[in-house]
């Protein structure tokens, strides 16, 4: 039995990966995160922005966006962390944004900010968004 060629598995894991971001749910998360004002949203942010999904749902989603390397979980140094804050956020991955800009994704990145910013978010929203993020 012989190896498939580079050519073709890297056709596999473009068409895997097209196939992850484009589920509805998972595009929304990406929208989601690209709107985001540090593009670094937490879990509850990205809850509140989708309250028809829970947030077990939304953690499946973004789980399956990380395997194959669109989204990677950031997580704020133990030093710099305070109490009642987030420490953990998801961004996309630098070979997730190059994917995205590849494939003609990214287009509405502007726009998808200038939606995320007329949301009315609660208070707990508000000190979620300005907690402090790695850089």
């Amino acid at each position: 039995m012989s190896k498939p060629d580079n050519a073709s598995t890297d056709l596999d894991r473009v068409r895997k990966r097209l196939n992850t971001v484009t589920q509805e749910t998972r595009f929304a998360l990406i929208q989601d995160i690209l709107g985001h004002p540090a593009q670094l949203p937490t879990l509850k942010e990205l809850d509140y922005v989708n309250p028809s999904k829970s947030q077990t749902t939304i953690r499946q989603h973004l789980q399956q966006l990380i395997d194959v390397g669109i989204v990677e979980e950031v997580v704020l140094p133990k030093d710099r962390r305070q109490n009642d804050r987030p420490y953990k956020f998801y961004g996309l991955s630098e070979d997730g944004h190059a994917f995205l800009d590849d494939h003609g994704l990214l287009r509405a990145e502007e726009t998808l900010q200038d939606i995320y910013a007329r949301v009315e978010k609660t208070d707990t929203i508000e000190r979620y968004q300005a907690a402090p993020r790695p850089q």
